[in-house]
């Protein structure tokens, strides 16, 4: 099994150290960073940022890391919008894609993540960005406490020491990261959209969303699902952002069963529409560009 993961905005490939799904340790997996993002610096070339050069460079890392072998996608958030714009422009890359608190526009319905909001303001935009992320990532606590904003039950128990430890070790890379760059891919984010080409993404999507996600609307995620011609839609009921970290043992089952099992492979064009299917929690069912 040959796995790619793909981490949420201001996060890291580290995360994915604690957060992985089981059956994914299994094979062969490997984590690339978002642009901007350490280890991935785009030396003042923020300019050159496209979506054509984004897909070109993750294409020639998996090309390199896998002989070309086509992967299966697993992006969070962000990491998960950019899953869709590979699996559009490079299919032949792409086996199978997994979705968690995916979006496929850089402003989605109702709501523009504050992040844009600030860098569309003129003149001092960037510069407040810039000092805004600097300040968040300055301190364990002040980086926890924006974490936690993503979780819907703050009391659910899901910090460890293991989830802990985690996250500091993806502030240390986020300190790593110059801001200007990061500001700069979120600008290309907040321009770019994949939603009128999602019915021309050909693979099996697992699109896995939390019911009580406050960053990106489940109802734009639900959207998202209605246009891909393969996908299978699951709503876990109190979860928020972080499914992986909220609900592990249910996200290991469910990405477990569709690598395995293929749930869609008697859902093929034919059927025109894909499943979505609604779980209580309570039920069971080499890093770097």
């Amino acid at each position: 099994m040959k796995t790619v993961l793909i981490h949420g905005m201001v996060m890291s490939p580290v995360f994915w150290n604690c957060f992985t799904p089981g059956i994914v340790r299994e094979g062969r997996a490997a984590a690339y960073p978002l642009p901007g993002h350490s280890p991935w610096r785009l030396d003042n070339l923020t300019q050159s940022l496209t979506t054509a050069a984004i897909v070109r460079a993750y294409a020639e890392a998996i090309e390199r890391d896998y002989n070309g072998e086509p992967v299966t996608l697993i992006g969070h958030s962000t990491g998960g919008f950019v899953s869709l714009l590979l699996a559009r422009h490079r299919p032949d890359l792409v086996s199978n894609v997994i979705l968690m608190g995916a979006f496929a526009c850089g402003r989605f319905e109702g709501q523009e993540r504050l992040a844009s909001r600030i860098l569309r303001l003129p003149l001092l935009g960037q510069h407040l960005f810039i000092r805004l992320f600097t300040r968040w990532i300055a301190t364990r606590e002040a980086f926890r406490w924006g974490a936690l904003e993503c979780v819907f039950d703050k009391t659910a128990g899901w910090e460890t020491e293991e989830t802990i430890a985690a996250m500091e070790q993806v502030r240390e890379r986020l300190l790593n990261s110059q801001a200007g760059e990061i500001a700069a891919f979120v600008s290309w984010m907040s321009q770019t959209s994949i939603v009128s080409e999602l019915p021309l993404i050909d693979v099996p999507v697992l699109n896995i969303i939390g019911g009580r996600d406050a960053i990106v609307p489940p109802l734009h995620q639900i959207h998202l699902s209605g246009r891909l011609p393969r996908a299978h839609t699951v709503i876990l009921d109190k979860v928020g952002h972080l499914p992986m970290a909220e609900a592990r043992d249910k996200v290991d089952q469910l990405i477990a069963a569709f690598l395995l099992l293929g749930p869609l492979s008697q859902n093929r064009k034919s059927c025109g529409r894909g499943r979505t299917a609604t779980v209580p929690l309570g039920n069971t069912l080499p890093l770097g560009l």
